[in-house]
This record gives structure tokens, sequence and C-alpha cells, in this order.
């Protein structure tokens, strides 16, 4: 075609006043409520999508220009619309083992628990090892742990082991122990606890942290199948829950080549930002040859090392400062810190990330002293980049109110768990009593001192949902309504901070706030799409909230029957 000079004038005049039909996009939804978390242009209608990224947010008018033939176009019909939810603190594979294998989460009592084991070992064949994962005998009456008595009644002759929901303890019957070869004179390694009846003062059957590994060393390995299965089911149930992101709390490169290869395969789609366990070799590789960020598409990032330096409140092996208000022990620390200080200096110096579990207000301490002693023995200079390197504490469970400011100055990030409160709050005060309460889940009091909180859920430890953590976050009650004695209101969170735990902060967090955590064009394109409005419905609300839909990169990854067809209907022919 000639371009002649009214054509050329029509044309100038539309690329002036912008009236050019741009490239049409890959994915359009509109008619939606969007929290954009993004300051500048809190709210939207509608998005579009281009290549994985955002390329429009506006109203549902203006995106129609964005639309063409080949636009997946979806009428959310006022549906809300958050930034790409990401939990910070998962562990993959356990929460698909937990789908596959025997699940004693909501075990109401030890007769129940006891029948659900009876059920699996009846199955069973001789001989073999039958294990599981989830009770927690909070709710139960009286509130004690089982005993290898209680197993030796349904199971005399197969090895039965049960880990508790926390992971940091478990309880093994006489057949497994006999198997190990623990007895009353066994000790227990550094950093683990082998429970003992008062009475008869025999090993009851309880194996705390590190003491743990006397079993389940016994215990025959998942195939390798088993293994890929575990993570893809993981994941898929990771999606489906409207999580875009899970950061890895703590796995083996064996685990990270096992990912790559379902990357490769295209049967992970969920990002994944991971940690690798330290101390030991598997640290050593990554001290080694660097981190490695944004493979398949921005999906998996590897670029800390995790550490676990005490057990945890529920089990007794939290560190305390003082001595647990209802057990002779202050809990105990699981690494030498002379150990985790070697490992820091040299994660400063290569600029890798951190991350310590530390629950007790003596393990956050250690933590921090660490940190700092870390801080002040690398200089800047020496470091391979000088940038903020955004060391981590997970949990912050229970610190020391004079603690808790030291977070902000040595710019350490508390990455915490709203559904640990809900939880704790039938035990915690038994445990430390009403003062200790003070420093306890104190949200509010990190945030006034200047930090930011990542927000996760420590899945399978909890069940892993986001609308509970949200929930959690902004109620501090139970999911019945109920809270405890000392549990201090004061401390829940708004739901615009809520919001930010699960989003722009748990992006900074993974060094990505520039391309996730907010609705904002040129960031990658992940949303969570929600059937009510969560910033707005009464809390008890929030816990009946499902998510619809889930999109990550501009796919849309998971997508609830209903919409399924409605985004059929919507799909521009």
């Amino acid at each position: 075609m000639k371009l002649t000079a009214p054509i050329l004038f029509i044309l100038v005049l539309a690329l002036l006043t912008g009236q050019t039909k741009p490239e049409p996009a890959d994915l359009v939804l509109k008619n939606g409520n969007f929290y954009t978390v993004y300051e500048k242009q809190p709210r939207a209608l509608a998005v579009a999508v281009r290549y994985g990224r955002i390329i429009f947010i506006g109203h549902t008018d203006d995106v129609k220009r964005y639309e063409g033939k080949s636009t997946r176009v979806v009428d959310l019909k006022g549906k809300t619309v958050v930034p790409g939810l990401t939990d910070s603190h998962y562990h993959l594979a356990r929460v698909g083992q937990r789908e596959v294998t025997l699940n004693l989460e909501g075990t109401t009592s030890l007769e129940d628990f006891l029948a659900k084991v009876k059920a699996r070992v009846d199955r069973a064949k001789p001989g073999e090892w039958v294990t599981g994962r989830g009770w927690i005998e909070t709710f139960w009456k009286p509130p004690v742990f089982p005993t290898r008595w209680d197993l030796d009644k349904i199971s005399p002759n197969n090895p039965v082991y049960l880990v508790r929901a926390d992971g940091h303890g478990g309880v093994a019957n006489s057949a497994a122990f006999k198997i190990a070869n623990i007895d009353k004179d066994t000790e227990a390694p550094f950093g683990g606890e082998i429970m003992k009846d008062k009475q008869r003062g025999e090993p009851s059957g309880m194996l705390l942290d590190r003491a743990q590994g006397l079993v389940s060393k016994h215990i025959p390995p998942e195939t390798e199948a088993e293994q890929e299965q575990a993570l893809i089911i993981g994941a898929r149930r990771s999606a489906e829950l409207g999580w875009t992101q899970i950061q890895n709390a703590g796995s083996s490169w064996k685990e990270v080549e096992m990912l790559k290869k379902l990357y490769g395969e295209n049967k992970i789609k969920l990002r994944i930002y991971e940690a690798i366990r330290g101390p030991g070799a598997d640290a050593q590789r990554l001290l080694r040859e660097g981190s490695i960020i944004g493979l398949y598409d921005q999906r998996l990032t590897i670029r800390t090392i995790k550490v676990t330096i005490d057990g945890a409140l529920g089990s007794k092996g939290a560190a305390l400062l003082e001595p647990y208000a209802d057990h002779d022990t202050s809990g105990f620390l699981t690494q030498k810190p002379d150990e985790v200080l070697e490992l820091l200096t040299q994660a400063l110096k290569k600029t890798i990330q951190v991350e310590i579990h530390a629950i007790g207000d003596r393990a956050n301490r250690v933590v921090l002293d660490l940190y700092e002693q870390a801080f002040n023995e690398v200089q800047p200079f020496e470091r391979m980049d000088r940038s903020d390197p955004r060391w981590r504490i997970e949990h912050a469970q229970i610190v020391h109110p004079d603690d808790i400011p030291r977070f902000a100055k040595l710019k350490i990030l508390p990455s915490m768990q709203p559904s640990h409160a809900i939880s704790d709050l039938h035990f915690a005060v038994s445990r430390l009593g009403v003062k200790r309460l003070e420093g306890a889940y104190a949200w509010q009091s990190f945030i006034k001192a200047g930090s930011i909180i990542p927000g996760g859920s420590d899945a399978p430890v909890e069940r892993g949902e986001p609308m509970i953590e949200f929930y959690a976050a902004v109620a501090r009650k139970d999911q019945k309504g109920f809270s405890g004695e000392g549990w201090h209101p004061e401390q829940k969170l708004t739901r615009e901070q809520a919001l930010k735990m699960f989003t722009i902060w748990a992006a900074f967090a993974a060094f990505e706030e520039k391309t996730r955590g907010s609705i904002e064009e040129g960031k990658l394109a992940d949303f969570t799409v929600l059937s009510a409005d969560i910033m707005q419905i009464p809390e008890a609300e929030i816990l009946k909230t499902k998510t619809v839909m889930t999109v990550i990169g501009g796919e849309v990854v998971f997508e609830s029957a209903s919409e399924e067809t409605d985004g059929k209907r919507n799909k521009r022919k």
C-alpha cells in the first residue's frame, strides 16, 4: 500500500494520541477486584499479559485494546485478585509425602491416633515399616505424647515410626527400637533427646530432633520415582491452594537435580526458591559453585543455605533462656555455634544468603549474636557483593523483647508463620508462662521496630493453606474464634500488612521485589484469584474463601471447575 499524505497524517496522529492498537495480549483478566500492592496504583479492574509479563493494569474498558483473536480473555465477574501469593517457609517434598503416606493430621485423641495407625498396620506386610506424619497431642485429653507401649498394643511386630506435626519429634514402637538398638543405656546424640518414662526409667518411644536419626536411618529410603512423585504432588497441591512460589526451607542437591529434571519435563509449574541444608557437603558445594538464579523462565533459584539451630516449642526442644514452665529443661541447641560461625563467614564472603531456624528466645539470641559477629569479621570490601545480604531467621517465634530491635538494626529478616500462633496458643502458655508471651509471635513489635516480615506456613507442620495464614495474621485467633490468656491481640496485623507478608515482603526476602510481589507493568504475571474480597469481608469469612485461579508467568496453572467453564466461554474465537 502506498502511504499517501492523508494516511501518513492519520498514522502520525494515532501515534501522538496513543490510539494505535498494541500487539495482542496472551491473557486478559477483566472485571476483577485487583489489589496490586503497588502504591502508585493500588486498585485496578483488569490486566493484560504478554510473554509472561504484565503489560497493562487499569480499567476494563481500556484493556479491550489488548484483546486479539488468540488472546484468552477471562471475565472475573468481580472476583478478587492479589499478586501471586508466596509461602516463604515451606517443605515441598514433605508436603507431597504427606499426601501419599499415612497422614495423621486432625487426630482428636490418642484413641483416634491409634485407630488410624492400626488400620495402616493391618494392611502392612510382615516386617514392613509403618511410617506417617502429622499428629499433635495438643488437643488430646490429656495432652500427652504417645508412647512405644501404646504402639506395641497395635503393632507388636511391625516397626512403627510416626513423626509429630512439627517434624522435631517422633514416636517409635519397641520393634523399631530393637532394630535401632535403643535401650535405657543409649546416649542421645548432640542436639537431640531420647525421652524417658520417669516411673519406668525406660525410653518412652519419643525421640527429639537429632535423636530421631537413631531410628529414621533404618527406615528403607523412598525410591527415586517416589521422591519425584512427592515433588510433583506437592507442587500441584501448592498451585491449587493459590501459591505461585514457595521458598523451600532446606533440601539437598539430589532434590535440586530432581527438580531440574521435572522442570525440564514440564511437570512442575510452581516457582521454587531453594535453600540447601547446612552445615555439610551440600552447603559447601553451594559455596564453591555459587548461586543459580532464575532457571526455567525464572522458576528455580538456588542461593540460600538453611541451618537449624534448635528444636520446636511443642516438642520442648526449642532453646530457651529460662527453663520451660512445664518441664525441667531449657531445650537445646542442635548445632555448635562455632561451627555455624565458620559457615556464616564463608557465606558472607561468597554472597550466599543464610536462613537459620530459631524458635526459642535463647536460640534467637544466639543466632543474632552469630550474625553480628560474622558481619564484624567480614567487612563489606571482603565480600563478592557489598549489597544487603538479607539474612533471615526462620520462625523467630519466641524472642526476648530486648532482641526484637536487633533484627532491624542488623537488617535480619524475621521470616514468620502466622498459623504457628493460632496453633500454639493452646499450649504455649503452659510451656512458657504468661510473661514470656510478650515476645511470642510479636508481629507488630517487629514492624514497629523497623522490620518487614516474610510470611509462610511451614507446611506440612501446618496445613499450608494461604487463607489460614492470612486469617491467623489478621485475627490472631484459632479457627473457631478462640484467643487465649495473654495472647496479645495488639500484635495482630492489618489486612494490608498481612497481604504484604505473602507478596512484596516475601519477594524482598528472595531478592525479587523488582520482578515479583506486586501487580505492576513489567513484572512477572503471577496472580492469585480468590472467591471473596479478603480485604473487606468479616474475619471468619476469610477461612471460607477459596482460590479459584492461579496464574504463574501468564499461564493459568489452576482453575476451579466453574472457572474452567467460564474461561472457555470467555475465550475469543
